[in-house]
This record gives C-alpha cells, sequence and structure tokens, in this order.
C-alpha cells in the first residue's frame, strides 16, 4: 500500500472514532510505531488531523466552512444559475443523487415538473423540496449532522451496492488541477466516494471560488468527474486548464 492511500484509510478510521490510538493504527495496518507517526505528521502538516496525547483525531472544520444558513444566502444568483443549468441534464424517467449542499439544493427547485424521476439523497432541504411531488424519493438513512441539514451514512446502515445511479450532482468545499475534488467532512466525503463509485455519469455544482482551493479532506480525482457546472465568474484561463482533462467545464448563463 502507498503512503498516501495508508494516509487516506487513516484519515477514513478516524472518521469513526473521536480519538485513534497509535497502538490501533498499528494493529489496523500492521505498521510500526514509525510508520505510524511519519504518517500522522503529514496528515498533521496537512492540517488534516489534530495529534493528541498516544493518537490523533480528526480537526475540527471550524475554519473554513460557513454554516448552511450562511451558504443557503450567500453568492444566491450564482447557485440558482447552476441548479438550472444542472437540471438540464436530468430527463423524464432518470435515477439521479442530489448531494446535501447550497448549491445542489437548487437542483431540487428545478426538477419539480420533471417525470417519473427517482432521487436519492442525503440532503433534507432536498428532501423537503420534493415531498409533495410525484418522484420517488430514496432518503439515505444514517445520522443527522444538523448543522448541515444532512445526514451520512454508513454501509452496515444503508446498502449502497444496491443503488444503480445515472447521474450524480455533488457538491465539493475546493477544486484543483492536481488533486480534484475535496470537502470539508470525511463523513461527508466517504458518501461522495462511494457514490461516485455508483454512477454512470459524475457532475460536480460548484460556484467558482472553489476553484483553486485544495481543503480538508480529497474527494475524488478529476478523472472520477464527467463535468464541472460553476457559473460565469469563472476566469477563462482557469477554465481553460482544465482542457487537459476528462471533465468538462460548463458555465452557467446568468439569470
Amino acid at each position: 500500500m502507498l503512503p498516501s492511500e495508508r494516509q487516506n484509510k487513516f484519515l477514513e478510521l478516524l472518521s469513526t472514532k473521536d480519538v485513534v490510538t497509535i497502538s490501533e493504527f498499528m494493529g489496523e495496518f500492521d505498521i510500526s510505531i514509525e510508520t505510524v507517526r511519519r504518517d500522522l505528521s503529514i496528515l498533521e502538516k496537512q492540517n488534516k488531523i489534530e495529534k493528541v496525547y498516544g493518537g490523533a483525531k480528526i480537526k475540527a472544520a471550524t475554519l473554513g466552512e460557513s454554516t448552511m444558513e450562511n451558504r443557503m444566502t450567500n453568492k444566491l444568483q450564482q447557485k440558482e444559475s447552476i441548479g438550472k443549468k444542472c437540471s438540464e441534464f436530468i430527463n423524464d424517467g432518470d435515477c439521479i443523487f442530489i448531494d446535501s449542499g447550497s448549491t445542489t439544493f437548487h437542483i431540487a427547485k428545478q426538477i419539480i415538473d420533471k417525470k417519473n424521476l427517482t432521487i436519492i439523497t442525503n440532503s433534507i432541504p432536498v428532501l423537503n423540496a420534493l415531498i409533495n411531488t410525484e418522484h420517488e424519493i430514496i432518503i439515505i438513512g444514517g445520522k443527522v449532522r444538523h448543522n448541515e441539514r444532512s445526514i451520512v451514512s454508513y454501509d452496515y446502515i444503508f446498502n449502497f451496492s444496491q443503488l444503480n445511479i445515472q447521474k450524480s450532482f455533488i457538491c465539493a468545499g475546493g477544486i484543483t488541477l492536481e488533486n480534484g475534488i475535496s470537502d470539508f467532512n470525511m463523513q461527508e466525503a466517504l458518501i461522495r466516494k462511494t457514490i461516485i463509485e455508483r454512477s454512470k455519469e459524475i457532475f460536480v455544482a460548484a460556484e467558482s471560488s472553489k476553484f483553486g482551493r485544495d481543503v480538508t479532506i480529497n474527494i475524488a480525482p478529476l478523472s472520477k468527474v464527467s463535468y464541472i457546472v460553476t457559473d460565469s465568474n469563472l476566469t477563462k484561463t482557469m477554465a481553460n486548464s482544465f482542457n487537459k482533462f476528462k471533465s468538462k467545464i460548463i458555465i452557467a448563463e446568468d439569470l
């Protein structure tokens, strides 16, 4: 296992407990104490964890990620235009996933009148927006994140292997050429990673300020992303830098 892969496994283990001890890392991954300490030091320098006496814990995202309430009203016009553009890719009869987030929420508002959709979501605002429609809605079971108005799940609660999703619309806290898409919360990131593996097409819905940012948890490289839908404030230089990648940039027109 490459060091970077093992460090990602460290983060997954840390997401399940408040604190993981050095001895637990050693036993789980069959590695030496020196290797554990080296990997933890790297993750600490990346600002992803906090070392504590005898172990480590996930670094709380107190900085960088604003509250859902603030994001619901911030850059509203851009998010509405992104939501409208994303909805144009959704056809009657599709099975789709709509992620939790202030941008993807606006997709739900645009698909109320479409026909025979199957919508999988972990977003309570998305559920509320679509609850009175005739669409089939599957809400992912799990633990409620009150601040995010979302539900984070684990395989033993929700059988992700049964999903066959045509199009998934996910959020991101950051997008870079080097590391792809990233976000702040490990549990949300794990859901997105799983959904990406179960989906035929991946749409990232993100306003332009997310470009060039690399935040706490890596979700997926650009090779896993089909389209990135963003607003018209994205610079031409930044948009052109994505030309050599599989991911296609789609600019949503101002409303």
